[in-house]
């Protein structure tokens, strides 16, 4: 997995820092690394000119394998705070898109759904079993 780091010109985006921000991103994307090629961090700060408030805003997109991108923001206080917020989101968002192809394709195939067996022939009111097919 390939992690690229962007900020606007208020946000320290040295060396250390952006070793900082990819450590957190592996850490909250581990479950999900090995579904993704790369993934894009873009942070800014919204308000920059005032001070207190959530205005850090972490974008994080994500390139699935033979998917879409996927992409998620999260807005706290602190870098690092938004930057977690962003990359749980887009485990879970990764975690259910997987989880929704993967079911998608087992009810292609021909899986029944869990509860739901085979229709069986039942006999009329009147007692008279169904016709034949």
């Amino acid at each position: 997995m390939q992690v690229q780091v962007s900020t606007d010109r208020n946000i320290n985006g040295d060396q250390a820092a952006t070793g900082h921000i990819t450590g957190l991103v592996d850490a909250a994307l581990s479950r999900v690394s090995n579904r993704l090629t790369r993934v894009k961090i873009y942070l800014s700060d919204e308000n920059s000119d005032q001070r207190g408030g959530a205005d850090i805003r972490c974008l994080i997109e994500g390139r699935l394998e033979r998917r879409r991108p996927v992409a998620v923001t999260h807005q706290a206080v602190t870098v690092d705070q938004a930057v977690s917020g962003a990359a749980s989101k887009l485990a879970r968002l990764i975690a259910s898109t997987v989880g929704r192809a993967r079911n998608h394709q087992s009810h292609a195939r021909g899986a029944s759904r869990p509860g739901v067996g085979p229709a069986r022939a039942v006999r009329s009111l009147d007692g008279t079993p169904p016709p034949e097919e």
